[in-house]
C-alpha cells in the first residue's frame, strides 16, 4: 500500500506478450482498486505491463508508471491512462525495476 492505494508489483515467467496480457487482464479483475506493474523477459528482452484500475486514473496514469519502471531496464513505453506496456534491453535489471514501483507510485501522487 502506498498513501492508501493497493500496489502490486512482480517479476512473472512469459512465454509470450500474450501472457503478460493475459495475467495483466486477471491482476486488473482481482484488483478493485489499485495498480499492478508486471514485468518478464521474452526473447532476452524485458516486458512490462502497467495497469491503474478506473478510480485512479486522475492520479496515476499507466503510460507515467510504466514509463518510470521501464527507464530502468533502457527502455521506454506507452498506452492508454488504465494500461500502458513497454520494453528494455536490460534483463538483469528487472527485479530492481519491479521493486522501484511502490517509490515510483509515491513520486507520481506528490506531482
Amino acid at each position: 500500500m502506498v498513501a492508501g492505494i493497493k500496489v502490486v508489483a512482480a517479476e512473472i515467467t512469459l512465454d509470450s506478450p500474450k501472457t503478460l496480457r493475459e495475467v495483466g487482464d486477471k491482476v486488473r479483475s482481482d484488483l478493485d482498486s489499485g495498480v499492478a506493474v508486471l514485468g518478464g523477459v521474452i526473447k532476452g528482452k524485458v516486458a512490462l505491463l502497467a495497469i491503474v484500475t478506473d478510480d485512479l486514473t486522475d492520479r496515476i496514469t499507466a503510460g507515467d508508471l510504466v514509463n518510470r519502471t521501464a527507464k530502468i531496464v533502457g527502455g521506454k513505453g506507452g498506452g492508454r491512462a488504465d494500461m500502458a506496456q513497454a520494453g528494455g534491453s536490460l534483463t538483469d535489471k528487472i527485479g530492481e525495476a519491479v521493486r522501484s514501483v511502490p517509490q515510483s507510485v509515491e513520486a507520481i501522487l506528490q506531482q
